[in-house]
């Protein structure tokens, strides 16, 4: 039983990675368009549109499995700074100022940042292995001093 749940980790890994990365896409998706019973923010209204679009992009970017560590780095950060800039305001913990989310966010998208993507992300296509397999063997030849 222990051995199928290992091999099953880094599919579960990527369908994790896949859920919160539509749910972030879809906070920012809310906030940009006014859907989903959200109001529109204003354009480059601080901080919430640029949060907006950081859910949106990040989201999209963690979703898809391009780029995971960096999308999820940037989002748990703007996810910290919501929490302590915005909410923290209206009482400490979270059940008091409706921080929940972000502090969900906050940690989901960091054990992202350490947990990798998971099997099923787009940075594991042959294509983008291809090109950082050779990037790291010419890297690792020019350390060595071998000619190319």
């Amino acid at each position: 039983m222990v051995t199928r749940l290992g091999q099953a980790q880094p599919y579960a890994l990527s369908l994790f990675r896949i859920v919160v990365g539509l749910l972030f896409t879809l906070h920012g998706v809310a906030s940009l368009f006014g859907v989903f019973g959200r109001p529109m923010l204003s354009a480059g209204a601080w901080p919430g549109w640029y949060a907006a679009v950081i859910q949106l992009v990040g989201g999209a970017l963690v979703l898809s499995g391009l780029g995971t560590r960096t999308a999820a780095l940037v989002g748990s950060g703007s996810m910290a700074f919501a929490y302590f800039d915005v909410h923290q305001r209206a009482g400490l913990l979270p059940m008091q100022n409706g921080g929940e989310a972000a502090v969900f966010f906050c940690w989901t998208l960091l054990l992202l940042v350490f947990s990798g993507p998971g099997v099923l992300a787009v940075d594991r296509l042959p294509v983008f292995r291809g090109a950082t397999r050779e990037s790291a063997e010419t890297r690792q030849e020019q350390h060595l001093g071998v000619p190319a």
